[in-house]
């Protein structure tokens, strides 16, 4: 087995990649297809995007704000900027007149019975990706993991499809959960999974050190929400991702597990297009849940 080297510090954060005549990091040198699909995710103003996670049930069912989606998300779809879904969901919910653009879910296998998740198949092939339209697809990598190499080599084969139809990768960092999650471990998975195709990466945001995570990753990352915060501290969570580099969020449960889940994605989508400050987002929150609630008190 060869010897690794010692991990870099050059990170040169003070020096954003250049990406020559497109907006998004990496992205520039892809044909015009998958550009256009990465352009529908992402918002070419801002470069960032605020997209809607909402494939939980793939592997836990109807879990606690999933378990009615068309009571629950699809009045949230005018305020995402893209659905991250299964292909059964979208099949069965989700409206075909809808125009947000729509990643899907592509890796699956065990369920939340399971103490190892790391051993998961590609779920889907990238000819019915295209049937539905899809803007891109996701799958999860287990850097580290007990299946590590077949979920790098389930991410490869679908890069490999998705180049020859246009449709790009959105490759997930799955940590263990006896894994450390620090930025040595992300800049590693994150870095791994673009090196090997990955069209944007999907991973989790860290306190110290995620400045580096995104400087050391050739594409853009987009910060997974996680657990469910109080609200004031995913709002902190995604403004600090997005200052520290990242090219916005892929919110679930911080959004439909909030009480004013309207009112939530719509603060969330302030502070990472407009650069609205925690706070004041706070505020916006408080004030778009307060009249949310007049008009459905007075609509009774």
């Amino acid at each position: 087995m060869p010897e690794a080297d010692k991990e870099g510090e050059r990170y040169s954060i003070e020096k954003p990649q250049q990406t020559p005549g497109f907006f998004l990091k990496g992205s520039h040198q892809l044909d015009w297809g998958m550009k256009n699909r990465m352009a529908r995710v992402f918002d070419p103003t801002s470069g960032r995007t605020v997209m809607l996670a909402v494939d939980h049930g793939y592997f836990q069912g109807p879990t606690t704000g999933l378990e009615r989606i068309d009571l629950s998300i699809v009045p949230l779809l005018p305020d995402c900027d893209a659905l991250f879904c299964t292909r059964g969901i979208l099949r069965s919910v989700i409206p075909a007149e809808c125009q947000k653009p729509m990643v899907l879910r592509a890796s699956g296998g065990p369920s939340i019975l399971r103490e190892e998740l790391s051993d998961e198949q590609i779920a889907m092939d990238m000819d019915d990706a295209m049937r539905l339209n899809a803007a891109g697809v996701g799958i999860q990598v287990f850097i580290g993991g007990e299946h590590e190499t077949r979920s790098v080599h389930n991410m490869t084969k679908l890069v490999d499809a998705g180049l020859r139809i246009g449709i790009p990768v959105m490759g997930i960092t799955a940590v263990g959960k006896n894994m450390v999650r620090d930025a040595k471990y992300f800049r590693l998975a994150c870095r791994i999974i673009a090196e090997l195709g990955a069209q944007y990466v999907k991973t989790y945001y860290v306190e110290e050190g995620f400045e580096t995570v995104t400087a050391t990753c050739p594409v853009p990352i987009v910060m997974a929400g996680g657990k469910k915060l109080p609200e004031l501290d995913a709002l902190t969570m995604a403004y600090n991702a997005v200052q520290q580099g990242a090219a916005g969020v892929d919110m679930g449960r911080n959004i439909f597990q909030s009480d004013a889940p309207k009112a939530m994605i719509a603060a969330v989508g302030a502070v990472v297009h407009k650069n609205m400050k925690p706070k004041d987002a706070f505020d916006l929150f408080k004030t778009l849940k307060a009249k949310n609630n007049a008009v459905a008190e007075a609509a009774e």
